[in-house]
């Protein structure tokens, strides 16, 4: 019944809309009550059609693509806007219109312009090519308003960091025909913005001068225009405030910490001051020491026994570090190369100590999949790789990935080494991505100075320490003063044969003159063959071999004893040395110690035979370094060597020592030793004569270094020293004796001993150094110097 009744009420419809339907055809009026009940609401057009309009490089089909309304779609303003946005987001356009013609919409798109060229104006401090690295406007890219204001930042930024805070960046267009453009970068760079002062605050230990040693940003001053440290770099202070938290926590400064580091820009806004605030805390010992592990096959007594840390030790947060290397390795050896290593500590105030444990715990086994090298546009890949420890498919190893950072960074050929991991394609293997950034690694250097000794002296020499990429050094140098001519050419290959081995050959020509000192002259000319190589990682070996030609000329002056040293020799020496240092600094060191022997056998051919054999080393430690901090270092040195012939042979005047001048301050060069003197008929007196040389010498020194108290953009030092010493051991055969008042030869192998003061002064046109001693033991004979001044300097 309900089924039935729909079918007559749709029916009814039916009729009753025809039949208004023919009524508005014929003109007859409907009832209101009609037409309200018929109406509907009026459908949007459908689009049969999208044209697109303006388009000159991008094919219309493209644009087609990025479209949300479709043909055979009813018109739709959401469709649309969202249409306007996905066309403006691809970058490609400037603006985007959309007009409905009823069944045909037109889409008007007004293209952004090809970039031409760019153009960088107005910079002279930095390099085009530096800038257009960091930005993105590039000849044929898209031109767009938001990249370029991008390019703008990072053009401000690449100033920054090179001092200059001033910088303005200006951006200009050139339009040009085909809808291109030029992009033009107007720069104005402004001035350097230098470190007028860097202050600390906090410090009671260590002195404000000692504290910027230790910092990598330097004050400026007019005479590092070679250098960048001392233009202000924010990245470069948050460094610095790690270098001082490492400083402080290897001199027993535990709970050290840096409270702030603010720079202000100076009123004339030339420069910054710098002011770093410190709490330095306490000084901590280690107290207890452990090692725990689960790991059935690591010994905890073993693994704590080689720990180079012991109660009782000062804090240093660096043998922290040395302890979790060693017990790395230690657990690599014992097949566990994946472990986890925590150092836990526990801070004592009562008794100020800091217990340590290592707690080794065994980490998930990750291996090396690919290391990938990136930014060595000069260098060899291989020379790289072969400076890392580690290779593919290795056991990942942080600590050697480390430490082959550092071998990278030793070479000195990039300015930058970074080392990342990064997942590999599977849970259980990891990449290496090795990037660096090259910088020049070749030599024109210039250089010239004045010495009481030398007088004026010259110092020419071109170097290369990246020959053609592949790593090896290459030097020319040739220099000249009032005694002494040399010219040398030499090549080192650092890893010959693709091992672990520094090879090299040496040519040479020195002419020398001892004319004041003892009336003759050498000319030598050879060449040399090195090979060394690590033994440990504080030890080295150097083996060499050397063939010569020396030519002495012996003045009509001279006495007896040097006239059978005339004529000319061939000398053929086999050498080797061995080197030990643990300086904690190679150029300035405060503490540590470093010991080097070196022997030569002549005789391997050649017309000279011996044995020479030389020792030098030298002690570090800071002077009352809980009074005076590391500014006040103490040091000891000790040299000798011994010359013994063999095969019937005597120890040509060429071959002996000499020791005087920087050697042996107090006495002039070759100023003590055996020595041909004769005596005044009429007085008695010595007269002193050729200075003869010596098989044998041992020369010690005293020395406490330290700041005169001069502002340190100075540079001036003092040091106050003894030398001690002897030097002597003639052969019978050049010894003699020609009755009284006539020559004759003194060789008693006396001890000679000086003491003095030094002044070491870091000049702008290189150190300068003045010696003033007083020699208070000395023989008659012994030619005594009080003061002597040096100087060098290179561009």
């Amino acid at each position: 019944m309900v089924s039935v009744l729909r079918v007559l009420f749709a029916a009814l419809m039916t009729v009753s809309a025809s039949a208004i339907a023919s009524a508005q055809q014929s003109g007859a009026e409907v009832p209101a009550t009609a037409q309200t009940e018929v109406e509907q609401p009026v459908a949007a057009p459908l689009v049969r059609q999208i044209l697109v309009e303006g388009n000159q490089r991008v094919e219309a089909d493209t644009v087609l693509s990025y479209l949300l309304l479709q043909p055979g779609q009813p018109f739709d303003s959401r469709l649309v806007n969202l249409s306007i946005q996905t066309l403006m987001a691809t970058g490609l356009f400037s603006d985007v219109q959309f007009e409905d013609r009823g069944q045909i919409v037109l889409v008007r798109v007004q293209e952004n312009p090809i970039i031409n060229r760019v153009i960088l104006e107005g910079n002279s401090a930095i390099d085009d090519e530096k800038i257009t690295d960091e930005i993105q406007a590039q000849p044929r890219a898209i031109f767009t308003r938001s990249r370029v204001q991008s390019d703008v930042q990072r053009i401000i930024e690449v100033y920054r960091r090179s001092g200059r805070f001033a910088a303005t960046v200006t951006p200009k267009i050139v339009e040009q025909p085909q809808n291109r453009v030029d992009l033009i970068f107007e720069i104005s760079e402004g001035p350097v913005t230098g470190v007028r002062r860097i202050n600390i605050i906090g410090n009671e230990s260590y002195s404000d001068r000692r504290l910027r040693r230790e910092l990598v940003t330097r004050e400026s001053r007019w005479w590092r225009f070679f250098s960048s440290n001392d233009n202000y770099d924010p990245d470069r202070l948050e460094y610095d405030r790690e270098l001082l938290r490492q400083f402080y926590s290897n001199q027993g400064y535990a709970n050290f910490r840096v409270l702030s580091a603010v720079a202000e820009l100076t009123p004339d806004q030339r420069d910054f001051y710098i002011t770093i605030t410190i709490d330095e805390g306490e000084i901590y010992n280690f107290g207890e020491v452990t090692v725990s592990t689960e790991i059935p096959d690591l010994n905890p007594d073993f693994l704590q026994a080689i720990l180079p840390v012991q109660e009782g030790d000062l804090f240093q947060g660096q043998l922290i570090e040395d302890s979790i290397d060693a017990l790395t390795f230690s657990a690599g050896a014992a097949g566990y190369a994946f472990v986890n290593i925590r150092p836990l500590t526990t801070r004592n105030r009562e008794d100020r100590t800091v217990d340590v444990e290592f707690v080794i715990d065994e980490g998930p086994r990750v291996y090396i999949e690919r290391i990938d090298i990136s930014g060595n546009t000069r260098t060899l890949d291989r020379v790289i790789r072969r400076e890392l420890d580690i290779v593919e498919g290795d056991a990942f190893n942080q600590v050697l990935i480390d430490r082959s950072r550092n071998n990278i960074r030793r070479l000195g050929f990039f300015e930058e080494v970074e080392v990342e991991e990064t997942p590999g394609s599977a849970p259980d293997r990891a990449r290496v991505n090795v990037a660096v950034s090259e910088q020049p690694t070749g030599e024109l250097a210039f250089g010239a100075g004045f010495s009481s000794t030398d007088s004026f002296l010259i110092d020419l020499s071109i170097s290369e320490r990246n020959l053609r990429g592949r790593g090896q050094f290459l030097r020319f140098r040739i220099s000249a003063s009032s005694n002494r001519e040399s010219l040398d050419i030499r090549f080192t290959e650092p890893r010959f044969l693709d091992r672990n081995l520094a090879a090299g050959f040496d040519l040479f020509r020195v002419n020398s003159d001892f004319l004041s000192e003892a009336s003759f002259q050498t000319e030598s000319t050879g060449a040399s063959l090195r090979l060394g190589f690590p033994v440990t990682a504080s030890t080295n070996l150097q083996l060499g071999y050397t063939y010569r030609t020396d030519n002495v000329l012996v003045y009509s002056s001279a006495s007896s004893a040097l006239l059978n040293q005339a004529g000319s020799r061939a000398t053929s020496v086999l050498t080797y040395t061995l080197n030990w240092s643990r300086l904690n600094d190679p150029i300035e060191p405060s503490n540590g110690y470093r010991l080097q022997f070196t022997q030569g056998f002549a005789g391997i051919g050649g017309d000279v035979r011996y044995v020479r054999s030389e020792f030098n080393g030298a002690i570090y430690r800071p002077f009352f370094p809980g009074l005076l901090g590391d500014d006040v270092v103490a040091s000891f040195t000790m040299n000798g060597g011994f010359v013994l012939p063999w095969g019937g042979d005597s120890v040509r005047i060429n071959d002996r020592f000499f020791k005087g001048g920087n050697s042996f301050r107090g006495f002039e060069v070759a100023g003590i030793g055996p020595r041909a003197v004769s005596r005044d008929p009429d007085t008695g007196e010595l007269i002193r004569g050729d200075a003869l040389g010596g098989r044998l010498y041992a020369v010690g020194a005293l020395e406490v270094s330290f700041p005169l108290g001069l502002p340190e953009q100075y540079g001036v030092r003092g040091s106050l020293f003894t030398e001690f010493g002897t030097l002597g051991m003639l052969d019978s055969a050049d010894q003699v004796d020609e009755g009284t008042n006539a020559v004759f030869t003194v060789d008693d192998l006396a001890l000679r001993a000086s003491a003095g003061l030094s002044i070491f002064w870091d000049s702008p046109f290189g150190p300068v150094r003045f010696d003033f001693a007083q020699a208070f033991i000395r023989e008659d004979y012994d030619r005594a110097e009080f003061f002597r001044f040096s100087t060098r300097t290179g561009f």
